[in-house]
C-alpha cells in the first residue's frame, strides 16, 4: 500500500517505536491519527504534524479502543491503516507472574489490538481494503527464561494476526506481523519487573544484546515495509527468523 492520503492510526505514539512511525508515515504524506494515554504529548506532535490528530485513549480498555476508531472515522471519514504497537514488558519467571499485572500486559498486549481489529476491519471492508500491522517482538521467537508471560503474549498476538490475514484475503485486508529487535527506546525502563530480578545484575549476553540495540526510526522503517509490501511477517534482522538448527 502507498501510505500518501490514506488515514493511518498509531497506538503508542507519544515515544519510542510509535512516535518514529508517527513521524516516518508524516513524511510520507499519510494522515495520522495519534494514539496514547499522554494527552499533552500527542497533542504536541499533532501540531509539529501535518494533517495529525491527537485521540488520547488507554490500549488495554476496550471503551477507549471503541470511542477512539470512532472518533478517528468521524474526523477523517475513513480508516486505512493501523498500526497496534502499544505496549508494555513484563519480566519474571513464569511461576512467580503475578496474575493481575498478567492480566493488564494481556489486555494491553493481546486484547486491545484485537479489539482495534475488530472495530477497524468493517470500515475498512466497506472502503476496499485496508492495512493492519500488529508489533510483536523478537522475544516471540525465542525461549527466553524470565520473559516467558511476555513473549508468550507477543507470540498469541502474532499468531491471531496471521489467521486473520488469512480470514480478511478475500476483503483485500492485509494483516502483517513486525518483529523488532531491540530497540532503543523507555520501553526496557517501563517494563513491569519481579522483585527478584530488580537487583539482578545484567548478564554478559544481555549487554552484549543492548549493545547491538536498534533505533526507533529502523523500526519504524520495518513497519513502513510491512505497510507497503503487505508481507505477512517482517523481521528486524534476517537471523531473527526461524531456523530448526536454534532455539528462534
Amino acid at each position: 500500500m502507498d501510505v500518501k492520503g490514506k488515514v493511518a492510526v498509531v497506538t503508542g505514539a507519544s515515544g519510542g517505536i510509535g512516535l518514529a512511525t508517527a513521524k516516518l508515515l508524516a513524511t510520507k504524506g499519510a494522515k495520522l491519527a495519534l494514539v496514547a494515554r499522554s494527552k499533552d504529548k500527542l497533542e504536541k506532535l499533532a501540531q509539529e504534524l501535518p494533517e495529525a490528530i491527537a485521540v488520547p485513549a488507554d490500549m488495554s480498555k476496550i471503551d477507549d479502543i471503541k470511542s477512539m476508531i470512532r472518533k478517528v472515522h468521524h474526523h477523517f471519514g475513513s480508516l486505512d491503516i493501523l498500526v497496534n504497537n502499544a505496549g508494555q514488558g513484563y519480566d519474571t519467571p513464569v511461576e512467580k507472574t503475578d496474575i493481575e499485572v498478567f492480566h493488564h500486559i494481556f489486555d494491553l498486549e493481546v486484547v486491545g489490538p484485537l479489539a482495534a481489529m475488530k472495530e477497524a476491519v468493517p470500515i475498512m471492508r466497506r472502503q476496499g481494503g485496508g492495512a493492519i500491522i500488529n508489533v510483536s517482538s523478537g522475544t516471540a521467537l525465542m525461549l527466553l527464561p524470565d520473559n516467558g508471560p511476555y513473549s508468550g503474549l507477543k507470540k498469541a498476538l502474532a499468531h491471531i494476526s496471521l489467521t486473520a490475514r488469512i480470514e480478511l484475503a478475500q476483503s483485500k485486508i492485509v494483516v502483517s506481523v513486525v518483529y523488532p529487535f531491540i530497540t532503543l527506546t523507555d520501553f526496557e525502563k517501563n517494563t513491569i519487573k519481579d522483585p527478584s530480578l530488580q537487583e539482578q545484575e545484567e548478564s554478559p549476553e544481555a549487554k552484549e544484546a543492548f549493545s547491538k540495540a536498534d533505533k526507533p526510526e529502523y523500526a519504524a522503517q520495518c513497519i513502513l515495509a510491512a505497510i507497503e509490501s503487505g508481507e505477512a511477517e517482517v523481521y528486524a534482522h534476517d537471523w531473527m527468523k526461524p531456523n530448526p538448527k536454534n532455539n528462534f
